[in-house]
């Protein structure tokens, strides 16, 4: 999936996540994309690999005015409030390493979507005429008289939808049916799971129909270029995002070695904006088109999607603070199938925090330099060879960088926390603190302490991307810092060549990885919320 710009130069890898609409707040939803596109973006890095990860805020539309009027300040300043009060600290509340943050109010924004759509009407793809249908403010969108549930309401929201009639503009997406079919029959994996590219190829089998790019009965967003009197429609505005923050608009030569986005992260609920209306804006303007939209599924909250208007959202703080942030991510990405909805609860997440982050990874880590620190005085061994470990190391390797580049974060995981597995069994069946009681034996000690800390480094460099705060606690632990440089330069491809961790690396204890939690609230210990 990584493109190279040429043969002397690394790969490249540009991800995004949607823009998160900034009137909502932030919740395990939200940071569910995060996570997976910081992880999917870490592994890459690791690869060598040079990485664009793009997130945002999407600041324009109704809901925003409406309640920045109602809060009695200006639009611009309420998004400025929720941007610097809610959205930006959620990513440091997950450890996000995200290359750049996209307002949809910030300069470089606004002149490329005016750009874009100039380009477009000087083309012919934009004409003036009427709209009249169906409206969801929670959504910003437009609905299909099929889409909605009895009783005229939003099927994502359950509010009922407004009924607009305007002098807009439109955007000839019916010109670009047979285009976007070609296309994707030609490249069956640019959406993905298979259930969303299905659902994708169906409805633009259905025959697609030109859509209202503007509006006229709303003042917050990016002006016409051409119809002082309207503003572009939000999501219109919003997809230009993954163009204008690498440059369209504003720096051409940035967005020649930039575009096309490898992934497009997205929730399956706008799933056709990224699929349909998105690639069909591109080849109007004569663009290359993503490699992948990637819609996962949904965080529930008994059995629904989790939503402000319903307050069904949690918070990721509420998690993070318990659990803390590498179990979020590690938890959300191991339990849930990505691409599957699924179900989250705290006993859930309490059992495999114990069970795999505790007892599996964390206690191996404590073990084997408590051992070195104990029989070697903290000084590692000489390297020697071990087939079964070095065999087992290279398969997991293999294992998780396949599935990364399938998006399959539960297998890569399950991969590297398998070889930890093997590690584990290793040294429960050679015994080590029986070895250190026979001096004959040092030798055969040696062997195992070197080889469970050699895994041991090859195992942090495999969960770096998920659990980073853990693998950069047990690197310099192993000496590995000192010896091998910081964890992120270490390359996922190379993790598998055995015996880099030298002789004479300085081994530390340091306090547990994954401390023993305290027992849950009886209220949180009953509170269940399903998520994924």
């Amino acid at each position: 999936m990584p493109s190279a710009d040429s043969s002397d130069e690394p790969a490249s890898f540009f991800l995004t996540t949607p823009i998160y609409y900034v009137n909502d707040a932030p919740h395990i939803g939200h940071a569910y994309t995060t996570v997976a596109g910081d992880v999917l973006t870490r592994w890459h890095r690791q690869r060598g690999e040079r990485v664009h990860f793009l997130t945002g805020t999407d600041e324009h539309g109704t809901k925003v005015e409406r309640t920045a009027q109602a809060a009695g300040v200006s639009p611009q300043e309420w998004c400025d409030r929720l941007v610097e009060d809610s959205w930006k600290p959620v990513l440091r509340t997950v450890d996000a390493a995200n290359d750049d943050f996209i307002r949809t109010t910030e300069p470089r924004h606004e002149k490329g979507v005016q750009r874009f759509w100039e380009v477009l009407r000087e083309a012919g793809h934009c004409y003036a005429s009427t709209y009249e249908g169906p409206y969801c403010v929670g959504c910003e969108e437009f609905k299909l008289p099929g889409d909605l549930l009895e009783g005229g309401l939003c099927p994502v929201h359950g509010t009922p939808v407004e009924m607009l009639s305007e002098e807009n503009w439109f955007f000839r997406l019916s010109a670009f049916s047979e285009a976007l079919l070609a296309h994707y029959e030609a490249n069956p994996t640019a959406v993905q799971p298979e259930s969303a590219y299905n659902e994708v190829v169906s409805f633009i089998k259905q025959g697609l129909q030109d859509i209202s790019m503007s509006r006229s009965s709303v003042a917050w967003g990016v002006p016409l270029p051409w119809d002082a009197s309207q503003v572009v429609y939000v999501w219109f505005d919003a997809l230009l995002n993954y163009a204008t923050a690498v440059g369209f608009g504003t720096d051409d030569e940035r967005f020649a070695q930039t575009w096309p986005a490898d992934v497009h992260l997205v929730g399956k609920d706008i799933l056709r904006f990224h699929a349909i209306y998105w690639p069909a804006m591109l080849l109007a303007a004569g663009l290359p088109l993503p490699r992948q939209v990637f819609a996962h599924g949904w965080l529930l909250v008994g059995g629904e999607k989790m939503s402000k208007t319903k307050l069904t959202g949690i918070a990721p703080s509420a998690i993070v603070d318990h659990f803390g942030s590498d179990a979020f991510r590690y938890y959300f990405l191991r339990a849930i199938p990505f691409g599957s909805d699924g179900s989250f609860s705290w006993e859930d997440m309490s059992a495999r925090y114990k069970s795999e982050l505790a007892d599996q990874f964390g206690n191996l880590a404590s073990r084997l330099t408590s051992m070195v620190e104990r029989y070697r005085d903290g000084v590692l061994p000489a390297p020697v060879p071990n087939e079964q470990l070095s065999a087992a190391l290279q398969q997991a390797a293999s294992d998780a960088d396949t599935a990364i580049d399938v998006l399959d974060l539960q297998s890569a995981i399950n991969a590297a926390m398998g070889f930890v597995r093997t590690v584990n069994n290793y040294v429960t069946e050679t015994e080590p603190w029986k070895l250190a009681k026979d001096e004959a034996r040092a030798g055969d000690l040696d062997a195992v302490l070197y080889c469970t800390a050699e895994s041991l480094r090859a195992a942090a460099v495999l969960l770096n991307p998920v659990i980073p705060k853990a693998c950069s606690v047990l690197w310099s632990s192993l000496g590995a810092e000192a010896q091998l440089g910081p964890i992120s330069e270490q390359r996922v491809d190379q993790v598998a060549r055995w015996g880099q961790l030298p002789a004479g690396a300085r081994v530390t204890k340091s306090d547990p990885l994954f401390p023993r939690l305290d027992e849950l609230s009886d209220a949180g210990g009953r509170e269940t919320a399903p998520g994924g």
